[in-house]
């Protein structure tokens, strides 16, 4: 029985290997900066975009594309390919770009190499579906010393066919770059952060910022062990998640989420974008059947309540309810055109409320008919449908209703008269008995 659960486990971690290693390499864009001076003396910066390929392999490696510039990346502890596992190539949006130290030289614990400088790149790797975000930091190990100004000013060029060696020194990712939340609801921001070295000095800092404010939400220094704020879990923190929990989201709570590391010198950051979506409560005024008399008139309302955000759709509609359940040749529904709105009502928990209403005036042809309402909003994958049954009734006869009266009125003269008659006959036979 080991030896059997050994064998597995060894298939096991075979198969992770092979599904690590499906993406050897992977197209990606370099957007490359010239930055200069103008003729009025301001600094602007035009971006370039090169071909590239991001390659995974060892030092030495032919190139896969030898017409493009080769990010060759090749072994450390961290290896980017983890983080996209089950995610086909074509899935992915890749960017390279360069990256400013600031002119700073701060040296990097894994320096392999006697080259004692490095050169930055960043990588960012994004779902097309918006599953997640990826951004990783390769370093390529240079003999040049940073001049000690902004390096941005006189960046190393790079020729079309280079060879690029590096390794990826941290990585940092989200799988909510974009959250829909209800009111009242739990939300966790996720981040996770990971480095090719032990024991760094990090900083992991929340930002939120919505329409031009910013605010803090949460900060953690390793180095000093300070901690400002709360949301993210310290001992989740130290295996490298910095996920951040809502625990009650409000309409404030609707905003951009700022999730950043820092490990000098790099300094990554992604942001989360969390919206507010809620569904509105649809009801109508009258239930699911309606009786009326011919030529009768009912005010129908269609409520939409307590929705956020503002745009929602609502339309009322009438068709024969025996007819819409042929499969074939059944006529589309009628838009009712005589529909009138109300103002939009802001209600007290900055939600939304709206109706929609017309005067039925009833006719012995609409009898059986079936009128919907069908409220659309961003929030609901399918409209919510709210409908009745109208039966319109002939009205009653004056001269019927005349006769009948006269009826009941004569047989309960007739009903009167014969109690009268009966009580009479018997008190005269009481009278007659001898005694």
């Amino acid at each position: 029985m080991g030896l059997i659960l050994k064998i597995l486990i060894y298939l096991y971690l075979c198969a992770g290997v092979l599904s690590i290693h499906q993406m050897p390499w992977l197209p990606c864009q370099f957007t490359d900066e010239n930055v200069f001076v103008n003729s009025e003396g301001l600094t602007e910066t035009q971006l370039i975009h090169r071909e590239a390929m991001l390659q995974f392999g060892q030092r030495g490696d032919a190139p896969v594309n030898p017409h493009a510039i080769t990010f060759l990346v090749t072994g450390s502890k961290l290896d980017l390919r983890r983080y996209v596992e089950g995610v086909e190539a074509e899935q992915l949006e890749c960017e390279l770009r360069r990256y400013s130290t600031e002119g700073i030289h701060v040296r990097w614990p894994v320096q392999a190499s006697q080259q004692e400088y490095n050169r930055w790149f960043s990588c960012t790797l994004k779902h097309s579906k918006g599953l997640f975000t990826i951004t990783g930091f390769l370093r390529h190990p240079s003999d040049q010393p940073p001049t000690g100004q902004q390096d941005y000013r006189s960046w190393p060029a790079i020729r079309d066919r280079e060879i690029l060696t590096t390794s990826v020194a941290m990585v940092i990712k989200t799988e909510s770059p974009s959250v829909k939340a209800g009111l009242s609801s739990k939300q966790k921001l996720h981040c996770q952060f990971a480095l090719d070295h032990k024991g760094p000095n990090i900083t992991v800092e929340w930002y939120w910022q919505y329409r031009g404010e910013r605010t803090r939400l949460f900060s953690h220094t390793s180095r000093t062990g300070q901690t400002q704020g709360t949301g993210v879990g310290l001992k989740s923190l130290a295996g490298g998640d910095a996920s951040y929990t809502i625990p009650f989201t409000k309409m404030s709570s609707e905003g951009t989420y700022i999730c950043s590391v820092l490990v000098n010198p790099l300094f990554a950051s992604l942001d989360i974008n969390l919206r507010i979506e809620e569904p509105p409560r649809v009801s109508v005024n009258v239930g699911s059947a309606l009786s009326l008399q011919d030529g009768g008139e009912q005010k129908v309302v269609c409520e939409a309540e307590s929705y956020y955000p503002l745009d929602v759709e609502i339309v009322w509609y009438e068709q024969d309810p025996a007819a819409s359940g042929q499969r074939v040749g059944a006529p589309l529904p009628k838009v009712l055109q005589n529909i009138l709105l109300s103002s939009h009502k802001h209600n007290q928990d900055k939600t939304y409320s709206l109706s929609a209403f017309f005067y039925l005036r009833a006719s012995l042809r609409d009898s059986g008919r079936q009128f919907t309402c069908s409220v659309s909003h961003q929030s609901l994958r399918v409209p919510i449908k709210k409908s009745f049954i109208l039966t319109v009734e002939e009205p009653s006869s004056w001269l019927f209703n005349l006769t009948i009266g006269v009826i009941v009125i004569t047989l309960l003269v007739i009903l009167y008269v014969m109690l009268q008659f009966l009580h009479s006959a018997r008190r005269k036979s009481v009278q007659k008995k001898p005694y």
